[in-house]
Parts: structure tokens; C-alpha cells; sequence
């Protein structure tokens, strides 16, 4: 395959809602921008197919609008960071070839993923992370008529049953872990955001009549080859619900494998930030999940304020301040709302398979004591989702301490290897 190679001012890794207003904030000063994401179009999750739909998204559409404007903003889609080049260089892998991107500056805007926690028939067919799940339908997948329950912990439970109830499924019901107490708290805080208040009422009116249990969580999957049910718990009581989808999330993780790559300096899997976004490492800028998990505004102000220090717009950056410190207290509730219970780390029996890709169950983690020993004895985390699912469960189910990023980042996306056949 061909090799290419050329220079930017600032180049920015992710096309969600923080790298978007990155690229258009740095283009403002006249900088060169290249925009790298790994999807066709740009959005990110949270703003899938927002092209096909801009009407009904405002915000999105403005800040996709100044991309596609801005003369400064070369897009690269379809395409990943396979690696470093050197420390200001990064190999970009597309279906055309391998492009080594020389930069000045580079921010990191590479989102966050659905944490899955294994639990006895998690591996069934239609069990499926509820992001997932939700981008899948966008993509095409029909879910009309299809009973679905949704499982896990924090917003994106009503964001994914909200999307997917328009698709044209039948949720069943969400299950939140968290109590019903720490949600009453959190809702005083959403009915006070107007902006907020407007998403939550939006959503209500189109889950009305589903029944949502606080204070709940699932314990096994049943069905013959795919789901056909789950049961569920809150406190003693027991029961089962029928469903032909069974979507769980249990809050978001960063996408960090880039950043720890450049060895940035990561507290509890974020990347740790200053007032401009800026890591460990000088010129290296992290804005929205990578950094924290804060929800679309938090991405927005972080993306713009890396897009303004990346390209030498200090002041306005520093304009930003005082709403980007809203944003964070916001994310502070998001935390301590739905901190995960303790019982969620014994659903997994020693039968319980922990890395689906390589077949590896719980009991085959016996007497090892860290990531790196599971790996030697058991192989896992060399499947081809490269450790992304089992490795975060290792870590919530034992504390245990990862190793640092090595690549390949991203696994190879299905355009790119087919593209190399």
C-alpha cells in the first residue's frame, strides 16, 4: 500500500462533538487542521448520522456546518492512529494507505466506550452494550417490534432507550443500579439546567408508560444459542423479563490508549488536564470523555478550549472558564449518582466467560494476582478486540492495575482490512 506524508498546525484525533469544536476553534486563527476519525462521517457516537437529521439537531448541525466550511479543516475519515511515528508525527492508517502526519500541536478527542460487566449468559446472542445497540439501529439494524430491556447505570440508559423506542422497538423496562435516592438528588440538580430539564422532559414523554427500576441490576442472561430473557434483582426480590435484545451499560470508560501511548499522565483511566486541556505532555491536548466523563456540554466547552490553546488563542480560551467549570461540577454529580455497587463484582461465576474472544473463563483466572499474569496464564486480552472488553472488566472486578498502552491502538476497522485484501 502507498505511503504519504504531510504537515499540519494542529491536528486533532476524534470527530465527536470535542473534536469537532476543536477543529473549528483552532481553524479560526488561521491554523492548518487536520480532522482524523475512524467513522465515514463525522459526530462521533453521540451525533451518529446527525448529517441525514440536522434538522431536528441544531446543535449539532452548527458545529458540523463550521467544519465543513472552514477552508483550514482537511478531513480524513475513515481512518485511524495506528501508532507514533516520532514525537511529532503520528502514522495514519486509511483504505488508501499509511499518511504520517506531522503536527505542531495535537489534541486528543477520542471519546469514551461502554464498560460491559460479565455476569452469567452475557455472551448470548443480542446481548449487546446499549450504545451499541442504539448505533447499530441508526445504521440500519431494524429493532421494530423487538422487546428490549435496558440494563446498567447512568444516562445513556434513557438516551439509548429514548433513540431505539423511535426506531421502533418495545422496551420492556431500564434497570438502573443506582438508588432511588441518589437519582431524587440528581434530578433536583437536572430540573435547575434549563437546557437539561428540556432533554429529560423530551425523553420522558417518549418512554411514558415504561417502567423503570431504580435500585436494580441484572444476574443472568437465559436463552438457547441467543437471549430470550434476564433476571433480575433489587434488594430480595427476584424476577424474570422476557426480551429479544438485552442492552447493557455500566457507565463509560476513556478511550486513553492514545494518549497513555504519548505517555500522558491518566488518574482513574482520564487523562489529568490543565485549565487549557493541556496533558503531561506539552503538546499533547485532551478534551471531552478522554479526560472525564461529563455528557455533550462538557465535550463541547473542553473541545473548543483545546482548540483555542492548540493554535495559540490563550485569552479565549481562558474566556471559557467559567462555563467550562460548570460542566465539570456537572460531571462531579454524574459520579457520585452512579458510582457502581460492590455487588455488581460478584454477578460472574467461576463458569462465567471473561474474554469472549479467546473463550477464557473466570476459573482460569485462579491464582493470578495482575492483568499481566491473567495474560500469561490464560491468553487472554490478544483477541481481536485487543483486551477492550475483558481488560476493563479485570479492572472493575479486581482493582487490578493495567499495563501501558502498546499498539495497535484501535483494532483494524472492517473498511481498512477489507481494503487490503
Amino acid at each position: 500500500m502507498a505511503e504519504d506524508a504531510r504537515q499540519v498546525d494542529v491536528l486533532v484525533v476524534g470527530a465527536g462533538p470535542a473534536g469537532l469544536a476543536a477543529a473549528a476553534r483552532a481553524a479560526e486563527s488561521g491554523a492548518r487542521v487536520a480532522l482524523v476519525d475512524n467513522n465515514p462521517d463525522v459526530g462521533g457516537q453521540i451525533w451518529r448520522r446527525a448529517t441525514q437529521h440536522l434538522q431536528y439537531l441544531p446543535v449539532a448541525r452548527e458545529w458540523i456546518e463550521r467544519v465543513a466550511q472552514s477552508p483550514n479543516i482537511e478531513r480524513i475519515s475513515g481512518a485511524y492512529v495506528a501508532g507514533i511515528a516520532d514525537r511529532r508525527s503520528v502514522a495514519v492508517e486509511t483504505a488508501q494507505g499509511t499518511l504520517h502526519l506531522g503536527y505542531e500541536k495535537i489534541v486528543l478527542a477520542t471519546g469514551a466506550r461502554e464498560r460491559l460487566i460479565p455476569f452469567p449468559g452475557w455472551t448470548l446472542r443480542n446481548v449487546v452494550g446499549a450504545g451499541a445497540l442504539q448505533a447499530m439501529s441508526k445504521e440500519g439494524l431494524s429493532v421494530k417490534g423487538k422487546r428490549i430491556v435496558i440494563v446498567g447505570s447512568g444516562p445513556l440508559l434513557l438516551a439509548a432507550a429514548t433513540s431505539l423506542h423511535y426506531a421502533g422497538a418495545s422496551i420492556a423496562c431500564i434497570v438502573e443500579q443506582a438508588p432511588w435516592w441518589r437519582l431524587a438528588r440528581f434530578a433536583l440538580r437536572v430540573v435547575r439546567d434549563e437546557t437539561k430539564l428540556r432533554q429529560a422532559r423530551s425523553m420522558r414523554r417518549a418512554l411514558r408508560g415504561v417502567p423503570y427500576h431504580s435500585g436494580a441490576w441484572p444476574i443472568a442472561a437465559y436463552g438457547d444459542g441467543r437471549v430470550e430473557g434476564v433476571t433480575l434483582r433489587s434488594g430480595l426480590r427476584e424476577w424474570r423479563e422476557r426480551c429479544d435484545y438485552l442492552a447493557c451499560s455500566f457507565q463509560l470508560i476513556p478511550n486513553a490508549e492514545l494518549a497513555k501511548l504519548f505517555g500522558c499522565r491518566t488518574d482513574r483511566g482520564a487523562v489529568i488536564v490543565d485549565q487549557e486541556q493541556r496533558s503531561s505532555i506539552g503538546f499533547v491536548y485532551c478534551a471531552g470523555e478522554i479526560s472525564g466523563i461529563g455528557g455533550l456540554e462538557r465535550s463541547l466547552v473542553e473541545g473548543e478550549i483545546a482548540g483555542y490553546a492548540a493554535s495559540g488563542q490563550h485569552e479565549a480560551a481562558r474566556a471559557l472558564g467559567a462555563r467550562h467549570a460548570r460542566a465539570r461540577d456537572f460531571s462531579r454529580a454524574l459520579d457520585q449518582t452512579f458510582a457502581l455497587r460492590s455487588a455488581l463484582r460478584r454477578l460472574a461465576t467461576p463458569e462465567t466467560v471473561i474474554c469472549r474472544c479467546e473463550d477464557v473463563r473466570l476459573r482460569d483466572w485462579a491464582g493470578t494476582g495482575s492483568w499481566r499474569a491473567a495474560k500469561a496464564q490464560a491468553h487472554c486480552g490478544t483477541g481481536p478486540c485487543e483486551g477492550r472488553v475483558c481488560c476493563d472488566a479485570a479492572q472493575f472486578l479486581f482493582g487490578w492495575r493495567l499495563n501501558d498502552a502498546r499498539p495497535p491502538v484501535y483494532p483494524d476497522p472492517a473498511s481498512i482490512v477489507g481494503a487490503e485484501m
